[in-house]
């Protein structure tokens, strides 16, 4: 074994059965026996509960946008602040959630996470205003970030690493299946019901989620006093790192919509976030006696290429997710819930190729032919879209779709077990948070590069055409503005033209998106074998009501 592969091997601090971590974790699985218990699965139903509530909400609303404009007399700015509101707010907060869970306890800052959830969801669904609609998307963000963040969290408290795959595999189906109904559910409550309703059907899932919650999730937690938690808490570095990433997101999902990416409205916010997540890093890494993300999480070849792995999926699924419907809506002239109905291909099969997966993983204890595998099929898979055209066939687009979704789908599982792999025991909770954060993050700057491309591309293209060169520039600001002027058009060859536009600067979007899966196959080959049979040493884990775990001399029953 050479040096390197010594070096960037299991930490020290990892319990392991001993392998030969050349085996890449497939030893013989009856070393590492384990079942779930049933306290444990009601848990584990409950985290898949609200992951998908989560997906529903975030996604929802996208659709019902304009309905919801005119109801509350809105302008085009203030809808788009109720829009983006959720996504950056539940990015920005994951990795506080996880350190307050760290230092309070999983299951007390899960409550709160849900409960601020249902506040927001009140909130947005009672309002009169566009105000009172931000603020409670804002909460709802807060509130979702956070549940993101600790059920990925608790699935690392309750499940060996070795058996991980396999449930982070089933929780991503659920995000999968929320992501794709939600669109549904949003027209069909734009369309034929009060958009309020978007907000109230999740109060359902809370309703079930903090029952099981209360009633299931009894845990280990090491008992301090208030004033101890209270010193634990990384005061400075929370602040600086939510105000660096909000002005760093910020421009990002307004550049190119509200403001031109060249307009110091774009560029202050975006330099200021830059610079304070600097700050942030070199306050972390020689200031803060307990940094709220330890600088450790980044010094493993691993575990960094896993990180920017996590952040290139999210910016890639994005991308989709946003610019495939466009395809539907502006092309083939389809309505919202029958785009929600065509996206099927792309994200039912994430879901079962997320599942199997990870019980691959868990099977064969590899985890590495998943992402190399995944990064294949994905570029692969976005490559293939670059074949659509106006006058695909339904089958030609079925078949199209399929095979970046599956790629996808093997990612979620293998890169989430490759982080933990490559992590000391202590610091996987904030790896998760990370690897959450990371692909949260990618989803913001996914839009704004295909935002980019697409605008770019459209405008040259309508130059190309006399008829449609004067409003080239006004018709490529908006893709999703462009799909009601597309619709709006008679049939004629205008209409054609710019249609055959539309998709060339779609072809251009899924040929960025090619390349960047190309460099994410690449950069995968990095990723170092690790010994996933480790023993389950969560310091957070169930406490059976029939068989309580002995305590350890670090843990204590609340």
């Amino acid at each position: 074994m050479s040096k390197e592969e010594t070096e960037g091997s299991v930490p020290p601090e990892v319990v392991t059965t001993g392998e030969n971590i050349d085996s890449e974790g497939g030893s013989d699985p009856a070393k590492q026996e384990w079942k779930i218990s049933k306290r444990t699965l009601f848990v584990f139903i409950t985290i898949c509960v609200l992951t998908l509530m989560v997906a529903l909400d975030s996604t929802s609303i996208g659709v019902a946008l304009p309905t919801i404009s005119r109801a509350l007399h809105s302008s085009g700015i203030e809808t788009f602040w109720a829009g983006t509101g959720f996504l950056l707010c539940a990015t920005v907060f994951q990795p506080n959630f996880v350190s307050f869970s760290n230092i309070f306890g999983r299951r007390p800052v899960f409550i709160i996470a849900i409960i601020l959830f249902l506040i927001g969801a009140i909130v947005a669904g009672v309002s009169k205003n566009v105000g009172q609609l931000l603020v409670g998307r804002c909460i709802q963000g807060i509130g979702g970030g956070g549940i993101s963040a600790i059920t990925e969290v608790l699935i690392a408290d309750l499940v060996p690493m070795r058996y991980r795959g396999q449930y982070y595999g089933l929780m991503n189906a659920m995000w999968s299946v929320g992501s794709v109904t939600g669109p549904i559910i949003g027209g069909a409550f734009a369309g034929d019901a009060s958009w309020r309703w978007i907000f109230y059907i999740n109060f359902p899932f809370i309703g079930i989620g903090i029952f099981c919650v209360v009633v299931f999730m009894n845990l280990h937690f090491v008992p301090t006093s208030l004033a101890e938690k209270l010193r634990r808490i990384d005061y400075i570095g929370s602040v600086v790192f939510i105000a660096s990433t909000t002005s760093f997101l910020i421009p990002l999902t307004w550049g190119g919509v509200l403001y031109s990416w060249d307009s110091w409205r774009t560029l202050v916010p975006l330099i200021l976030g830059i610079a304070g997540i600097a700050l942030f890093v070199v306050y972390e890494a020689f200031i803060a006696p307990n940094p709220i993300i330890p600088i450790e999480l980044f010094n493993n070849r691993t575990a960094g290429v896993s990180y920017f792995s996590s952040a290139l999926s999210g910016l890639l699924v994005w991308c989709i997710v946003y610019y495939m419907p466009l395809y539907f809506q502006a092309v083939k002239e389809y309505t919202p819930v029958l785009t929600g109905v065509c996206l099927f291909p792309q994200t039912f099969t994430v879901a079962p190729a997320g599942a199997f997966a990870g019980a691959l993983i868990t099977k064969t204890g590899r985890y590495r032919w998943s992402t190399w595998s995944g990064w294949a099929l994905a570029t692969l898979g976005l490559g293939l879209l670059c074949i659509l055209k106006p006058g695909t066939s339904i089958p030609g687009w079925i078949f199209l779709n399929l095979v970046s979704g599956i790629g996808l789908g093997f990612l979620f599982p293998s890169v989430a077990t490759a982080i933990q792999a490559a992590t000391s025991p202590e610091n996987v909770p904030m790896a998760l948070a990370l690897f959450s954060f990371f692909r949260s993050l990618g989803q913001a700057v996914g839009v704004a590069i295909g935002g980019v491309v697409f605008q770019n591309r459209m405008v040259a293209n309508l130059r190309q055409y006399p008829h449609l060169a004067a409003n080239a520039t006004a018709y490529g600001a908006d893709a999703a503005g462009l799909v009601d002027i597309i619709k709006a058009m008679p049939d004629g060859q205008d209409k054609h033209d710019i249609k055959v536009a539309f998709v060339d600067s779609l072809r251009i979007v899924w040929a960025v998106c090619c390349a960047l899966a190309g460099v994410g196959l690449l950069l995968s080959l990095l990723v170092q074998k690790y010994d996933i049979n480790q023993e389950l040493n969560g310091d957070q884990g169930i406490i059976e009501k029939n068989h309580p775990q002995p305590p350890r001399d670090n843990t204590e029953e609340i």
